[in-house]
Order: structure tokens, then C-alpha cells, then sequence
């Protein structure tokens, strides 16, 4: 039974986890295989609003299990803090949840190491949401890292501490003004170490291989989005993790040839949280709208989100590297009152128009080039039919699928799992 994927094709915030939300009732497993709790995904239901930041989006179903893969870092405070918020639903999240014992652990002091890096960069910091992740992932790819399976050796605090002195060294390195309580903030996570020892850790590429021949259904689950991908996306202004559909091969042990469906999922125009390139931002009152209509603060940071128009040059980018196989579509609500709507098709890049998405998309290289849509007046979030949406829109949609050549599935018109359509 081969995966399938999901993943975000733009700077993140792209609703993915509503869609998981929605779509694992189709699947037995849903599996997390990169980014930390940097990433903040939204479920609303029953008049509830959730936010994850670690544990997979397929929560809160009864039927399905839930892994942690290999390529997820993890912050046990904010884990324990989602286990704690998930008590009062009565969840049996020891049967549902499981973490791969190769999954690395964010300490105390990489959240630290993450702060005073930022800090010594001043005007040419890359706006990091300070969750100690880039410092976590440099330890693993540097080989000093700390894992979950390192929580069942006898020795693992001798091991922490060693690591944990290392950073400190480093933080007085920066040479910035960072006040801290070490002992304090070690105390809060010995005490969630010991909450996590509690669940069921795994070796978690053998379980999928096994569910695989079981012929369960896997659905593998990203963070962030396709332009954030530490090779492919705005660097440095990236995470620290491949954000795209390879990654789902390293993050959870799963062979190229066993992907099925790589479903992507896009806004119905662009956001971006933090510092970095966005060639279609809008300063004006379009933006204002969209960020306002839209609710664009970051569900991790609370940051608000720069908002534009659809970029389909980095879309077609995202969607190419991905090996993208059928489109969701979100908040096609949020443009519902614009008279006419803009989609940006081409660069003018240093004096010369492509298509394509070229290496470096600064301002000062990369201007739009626009189209020009008819917009809609009417409100989505009450449709519940294809056959509902206004001519306008499908013209959108029409016009989308011929310039990606790949079908879009779902329009999202609302937060809630209510509030999808399938087409």
C-alpha cells in the first residue's frame, strides 16, 4: 500500500492541518516527518478551535494512529502542553500516539543558542520563531544531537548535560545580552521529559514498513511549506528541514518508489510570516483585506501575515519539485468582495520576463508580471456544493489547473472541516 503525501506548496500557514483534519477518515495512519513545533496547524470543529504544533493533525479521530516520525524535532514542554490541552477531550492518546525513537530532542539551551544567534544578526535577522529548531538540526546534521530513544539509556542526563554545557559555551560566544534561568528552565523540562516517557516510542521506518504490508492506509504529514525547504526555498530565509516531498522519504524511513498521491495545498493568494523575499506582497488596501478577512496572524508566533496576490511562478515551482499530483485550494472565501483579482504569471527578471523560478527573487531583481480576473461578490463560507460556487470563481479555478496542469480536488471556503467542497 503505497503513502500518501500532503504538503504545503507556499510559505507555510496553508491549512494544512484543517485538510488532514478532514481527510483522515480515508487513511489508518497519519504519520509527521519534519519541522517542530515552529509549525502551528489549525483544526476547527463542533464551535472548537485546536492548534498543533507537534503531534499529527489525525488527533482527534478515533480510528486513526498517529506517528511522530524520525525527522520531527521535539520540545517536550510545548509536547507536554499539547498533551495537556488534549486531556479535556478524553482522547486515548497512549494508543493513537506514537514517536519514533530517532525523532531529536530540542533542550533548553538550543532554544537559548536559537535566540542569541538572532539577536547578534540585528537588520539581517531571517525573523526565526525562536523555537530552537535551526540549532536542533544543526546539532543532528553535526552528529551531537540528543534523541528519543536516548530517553530509555540510563545515562541519557549525563549525555544532556554534556551537550547542554557545550551551548552554553556558544551562547557567551554571541556575545549578546540574553537573560536567562538555565536551572528553571531545565526544571520544566525534565519534568515534560518524564510525560514523554510515558508514550510509546517505536522504530518507527520498521512499524510503517509493517503497516505498509498490512495494507494500511498512510497519509504522511508535512510543516511549513515548499518555499521553505532548507535546498528550494527562499534561503536563507528557510527552516531548517526539507519541506518538500523528498523529505517525507528521510523523515519517516519510506522508499521513493512506495509514494502514492502527493496531494498540495495552496492559499487562493500568498501569505508569508517573517523576514524574506515575497515578490507579490501588497502595502496597499487589498492587503489590509486580506490579512484582515483572512485572519493572517501566524498560529505558532501570533505574528501577523504579509499577504499578496497568487503567485503561480513559485506555484508552478512547488508544485513541479513536489511531484504534485492533485490541488486543494484554501480560503477561497477571503477574496470574495474584490472587484477584480490578480495572479501573477511571469517575472520581469533583471530586465528580462521568465516563467520560471529563478535563484534569487529579491526585490531588486524580480518584478510580477500580472493578470487581470474578474472577482466575486458572493459569500462561500454557507456553500456546500461545487455547483454552488459563482462563475467567477470557477473561472479562477479553470484558469489555475491550466497554467499548474494538475486538478484541483478541494476548495476551502471556511476554517471549519464543514466548510470544504470536493470537486
Amino acid at each position: 500500500m503505497a503513502v500518501d503525501l500532503l504538503l504545503g506548496l507556499q510559505w507555510g500557514d496553508e491549512g494544512k492541518g484543517k485538510i488532514v483534519d478532514v481527510l483522515t477518515q480515508d487513511y489508518d495512519i497519519i504519520a509527521r516527518f519534519q519541522g517542530g513545533p515552529n509549525a502551528g496547524h489549525t483544526l476547527e470543529f463542533d464551535g472548537i478551535k485546536h492548534v498543533l504544533h507537534t503531534i499529527p493533525s489525525g488527533i482527534f479521530h478515533k480510528n486513526a494512529v498517529n506517528v511522530v516520525g524520525n525527522g520531527v524535532v521535539i520540545d517536550p514542554v510545548i509536547f507536554k502542553k499539547e498533551l495537556d490541552a488534549l486531556k479535556k477531550f478524553n482522547l486515548d492518546v497512549n494508543a493513537k500516539l506514537f514517536i519514533s525513537r530517532k525523532a531529536h530532542l530540542i533542550l533548553p539551551t538550543h532554544r537559548l543558542l536559537d535566540a542569541a544567534s538572532e539577536a547578534s544578526k540585528g537588520k539581517a535577522k531571517i525573523g526565526s520563531t525562536l523555537k530552537g529548531i535551526g540549532p536542533t538540526y544543526m546539532d543532528k546534521t553535526g552528529r551531537n544531537g540528543m534523541r528519543i530513544g536516548d530517553l530509555e539509556l540510563s545515562d541519557w542526563k549525563e549525555k544532556y548535560r554534556s551537550l547542554a554545557n557545550k551551548h552554553e559555551a556558544m551562547i557567551n560566544f554571541y556575545d549578546v545580552d540574553i537573560q536567562y534561568d538555565l536551572a528553571e528552565l531545565e526544571t520544566d523540562f525534565f519534568r515534560a521529559v518524564e510525560e514523554l516517557k510515558k508514550l510509546t516510542f517505536i522504530d518507527s521506518e520498521e512499524y510503517l514498513y509493517q503497516a505498509q504490508k498490512a495494507g494500511k492506509k498512510i497519509l504522511a504529514e508535512g510543516a511549513q511549506g515548499s518555499l521553505l525547504d532548507i535546498d528550494f526555498g527562499t534561503y536563507p530565509f528557510v527552516t531548517s528541514s526539507n519541506t518538500t516531498a523528498a523529505g517525507a522519504c528521510t523523515g519517516l524511513g519510506v522508499a521513493p518508489n512506495q509514494i502514492g498521491a502527493v496531494k498540495g495545498i495552496f492559499k487562493a493568494y500568498t501569505t508569508r510570516v517573517g523576514s524574506g523575499p515575497f515578490p507579490t506582497e501588497l502595502f496597499d488596501e487589498d492587503g489590509e483585506t486580506m490579512g484582515r478577512v483572512g485572519n493572517e496572524f501566524g498560529a505558532t508566533t501570533g505574528r501577523p501575515r504579509r499577504c499578496g496576490w497568487l503567485d503561480l511562478v513559485a506555484l508552478k515551482y512547488a508544485v513541479r519539485v513536489n511531484g504534485v499530483t492533485e490541488l486543494m485550494m484554501m480560503k477561497g472565501d477571503v477574496l470574495s468582495g474584490f472587484k477584480k483579482l490578480k495572479v501573477c504569471t511571469a517575472y520581469n527578471y533583471k530586465g528580462e520576463q521568465i516563467e520560471h523560478f529563478p535563484y534569487n527573487i529579491e526585490a531588486e531583481n524580480v518584478t510580477p508580471v500580472y493578470s487581470e480576473m474578474a472577482g466575486w461578490k458572493e459569500d462561500l463560507t454557507k456553500m456546500t456544493s461545487a455547483d454552488q460556487l459563482p462563475k467567477e470563481l470557477n473561472d479562477y479555478i479553470d484558469f489555475l489547473e491550466k497554467e499548474l496542469e494538475v486538478p484541483i480536488k478541494i476548495v476551502s471556503v471556511g476554517p471549519d472541516r464543514t466548510q470544504t467542497i470536493l470537486r
